[in-house]
């Protein structure tokens, strides 16, 4: 599987039109959700959350998945790209309202059904954009194996993935690992995890929402001992970090019972100023 545009299906009900008004984008955690539930999301997404594009991680590839995208599509994402998985590993997915979104390389080789990638037209402008779902540290037989080959063949992808693009390059997702200085902080993330962490920055990349809140701290999933983490991130092109307007977390979602996380909302400047 190389993650190029065959391995996706891309539902095109119509061609979306330009838009001029502020870009808003979510990350949800669907939590594997059963059909059922994943029609409860979705159903929160189009009332609540408004978002224009949305990164959907931990989408399971049976009965749930499908509900999900299939109810995505009726909320009015009318572009909805969905990376086939081989191995019936969780998916990441991608979903638009009314910007043009068209299924690019990622350049990611170790589990690509994670890390879907689009080129997004905004007003007129190419946008990249990468969905990650990073795996858990997984069963104790392979500990870590596979979060490490995944952030590996991620760090290893990024500056190539951002040269293609003039323009703003958004990565979004749930990382499953924290910043270095997170509050509070773990001893169980290894220095390989927060060099994972570093390595956005080092391909050109901010954390949107740390831009936006140099020192507060906040999580968007909680253990079974309250203790919180915040796994799920945004981040753009440094130099297209004035653009973002707002970014933070919604903590509905997770105290609804509909998934364990919060979503993660980020807002950039009209699709003007993204020229």
């Amino acid at each position: 599987m190389n993650g190029t545009r065959r391995d996706h299906a891309l539902m095109i009900p119509g061609g979306p039109p330009d838009r001029a008004a502020p870009l808003r984008l979510l990350v949800f955690n669907a939590q594997h959700s059963s059909a059922e539930r994943a029609r409860r999301q979705t159903d929160w997404i189009a009332a609540e959350a408004t978002a224009d594009i949305a990164v959907v991680t931990e989408v399971g590839p049976g009965p749930g998945g499908d509900a999900l995208t299939s109810a995505l599509a009726r909320h009015g994402y009318r572009l909805v790209l969905v990376p086939r998985s081989r191995d019936r590993d969780y998916q990441t997915i991608l979903a638009s309202r009314d910007v043009g979104l068209t299924s690019v390389p990622s350049g990611i080789s170790d589990l690509p059904h994670r890390a879907p990638a689009a080129s997004l037209t905004v007003d007129g402008q190419q946008v990249g954009l990468l969905g990650l779902y990073v795996p858990s540290r997984g069963p104790r037989d392979r500990r870590n194996e596979d979060k490490r080959a995944f952030q590996a063949a991620v760090a290893q992808a990024l500056p190539g993935f951002l040269a293609g693009f003039d323009g703003p390059v958004i990565v979004a997702g749930d990382l499953n690992v924290v910043e270095p200085g997170h509050q509070p902080h773990y001893p169980v993330f290894g220095g390989w995890e927060y060099d994972f962490y570093r390595s956005f920055a080092v391909a050109g990349l901010a954390d949107a929402y740390r831009a936006r809140h140099p020192a507060q701290a906040d999580h968007s999933w909680y253990g079974r001992g309250g203790n919180g983490y915040r796994f799920d991130h945004a981040f753009i092109t440094s130099q297209h970090v004035i653009l973002v307007r707002d970014c933070g977390y919604l903590q509905e979602p997770r105290l609804q019972g509909l998934t364990d996380h919060a979503a993660l909302i980020m807002t950039l400047e009209q699709a003007g100023g993204l020229r």
